[in-house]
């Protein structure tokens, strides 16, 4: 039997409502891991990159999964994106795309980036709610995530 390590998640949201909803929703799944939250894509890229107010590291654990918002202020979830998965130290973590976006060409140009999975908002909190137990039985359920650097 295999023991699992408790990899932190962050999610990079700029909506108060959703980064709240999809921690609440993790806590009353079960899920214990760390959470962080960047509320734009430069703070996201500094928490990766260990920049700023996150250059101790413990204040910026690497992140076994991100949860990543497209439509963000500053830098967008696109760029983000692109940024992880071009550096090699960061593309082996796994990103969700988690949008309100249904345009195909967003989807497309997210699993091109190199994004592991793309879910498409629920609009209401119930539909978030439960958007956001798939994803953590999956992905802390099912998935073996690599190990965090």
């Amino acid at each position: 039997m295999t023991t699992r390590t408790i990899h932190p998640i962050l999610i990079v949201e700029d909506c108060p409502e959703d980064h709240e909803a999809m921690t609440r929703s993790l806590r009353e799944a079960g899920l214990a891991n760390p959470i962080f939250v960047c509320d734009d894509g430069d703070s996201a890229l500094n928490y990766l990159y260990r920049r700023g107010k996150f250059a101790a590291p413990e204040s910026a654990p690497r992140p076994g999964l991100i949860l990543l918002d497209l439509t963000l202020p500053a830098t967008d979830g696109r760029e983000v994106l692109r940024e992880i998965k071009s550096d090699p130290e960061l593309k082996g973590i796994p990103v969700v795309v988690m949008t309100s976006s249904f345009d195909l060409r967003d989807v497309e140009d997210c699993y091109l980036a190199g994004a592991n999975s793309y879910v498409t908002k629920p609009v209401d909190l119930d539909g978030l709610v439960q958007a956001v137990k798939r994803l953590k039985e999956f992905w802390f359920g099912i998935v073996v995530l690599p190990r965090a650097n």
